[in-house]
């Protein structure tokens, strides 16, 4: 596990999340300042997420979470989703939120995240919801 550039994990996060755009299209949601952490099998990249400020003073994205099908069920995800998380509340983050895939529900629901809103599908990407970290001084 450790921090990457975003170019490092475009192939991934497009084969796994969107492979309907092309690896361009990926890398245009990135925002300059993300940091971002991939897990790694030896010299393989297996899964990777981002992290961003957005949105609110004190609001951090989640974004770009993908984990490798061969990979899923280790553990990759959640020391990714760890790193992020303690990256954004280590920079002050109050509110850190994502649109989360249903099927990954559990994985945020693991490290502290609830879901805030009704189910909303992406089009070509399927059934999402919002789900949020407050801080203990902004609940």
């Amino acid at each position: 596990m450790r921090p990457v550039s975003p170019e490092q994990t475009r192939a991934l996060r497009q084969t796994v999340l969107r492979p309907h755009e092309t690896v361009d299209e990926v890398a245009s949601r990135e925002s300059a300042d993300a940091f971002v952490v991939g897990a790694f099998d030896g010299d393989e990249l297996v899964a990777a997420g981002l992290i961003a400020p957005d949105g609110e003073p004190g609001g951090w994205r989640i974004r770009g979470m993908a984990t490798a099908p061969p990979a899923r069920g280790q553990g990759v995800g959640t020391g990714v989703l760890e790193a992020l998380l303690a990256h954004a509340l280590a920079a002050g983050a109050q509110r850190i939120w994502c649109n989360a895939r249903t099927p990954a529900r559990s994985l945020y629901e693991r490290a502290g995240l609830r879901v805030v809103s009704e189910e909303f599908e992406l089009p070509r990407i399927g059934p999402h919801v919002v789900m949020e970290l407050r801080t203990a001084h902004h609940r």
